[in-house]
């Protein structure tokens, strides 16, 4: 892992201040397809790094910007949260910011995907026209779908079938995403809650036991799958 200062990059195009984000490079002889990696509500903590690193292991120059890097959790969530709901604000720009990292890295073959989880998935989905593919993991769709789809790059997408916050999306995402002509892979787990495809519990430990009533947390039966479903995806639309 390799801390990544993009805060002179993002004064330029108005991003945060300061904005930082880590770099996690595949063993294998490169260049890479890129990865940028859009963090959970609970920040670029731990079990987000390992998802990175994760990335990075399936052969992809993976880029985790930190969306928070301007004042932690407690200051940036509800900007962030709200810009994610709108669909344009600060994040969006600093989400672009680590795209053209990766786009002028020598170590980068220029095909780059997007992939988020949670919030970040929400993000996903919204910047997918920017990008060469797109990994949705439990992410907010938007209000307005079938316009935010139409320019969209292929999509693959993750659901929980017990993950009550969102119901029925994944079958909703699927529709729009097939009426639009956007390739697309999107599944609904029955067994998967939020987060599923953590490794671990995350966020607050005082938060933990909510966490687990409500079904939120890991299913390594099901994230198993969706790996692999994102490895192949991405390997095709980023070759």
């Amino acid at each position: 892992m390799v801390d990544i200062d993009l805060t002179g990059r993002a004064a330029v195009v108005g991003g945060s201040q300061p904005l930082r984000a880590i770099l996690e490079t595949p063993t294998t002889p490169g260049p890479w397809p890129g990865v940028v990696m859009i963090h959970e509500a609970f920040g670029l903590e731990e079990v987000m790094q390992r998802q990175a690193k994760r990335l990075a292991s399936a052969g992809f120059l993976t880029l985790a910007v930190d969306l928070y890097s301007a004042g932690g959790a407690k200051r940036c969530l509800v900007p962030t949260m709200t810009s994610m709901l709108r669909g344009h604000g600060k994040a969006f720009t600093d989400i672009e910011v680590a795209r053209s990292w990766l786009v002028e890295s020598p170590d980068c073959t220029g095909k780059i995907g997007v992939i988020g989880f949670c919030m970040g998935g929400g993000f996903a989905m919204v910047s997918a026209g920017d990008f060469d593919a797109a990994s949705v993991n439990y992410g907010q769709l938007p209000r307005k779908l079938d316009e935010a789809v139409v320019d969209a790059c292929p999509i693959v997408g993750s659901f929980g079938g017990k993950d009550f916050s969102l119901r029925g999306a994944a079958a909703k995402l699927e529709t729009a995403l097939s009426n639009a002509g956007i390739e697309n892979d999107v599944k609904e787990y029955p067994t998967a809650g939020h987060a599923f495809l953590n490794d671990a519990e995350a966020g607050p430990k005082v938060l933990r036991p909510l966490e687990r009533i409500l079904g939120i947390g890991p299913d390594p039966v099901a994230a198993q799958d969706a790996w692999k479903r994102i490895d192949s995806f991405f390997g095709r639309h980023l070759a």
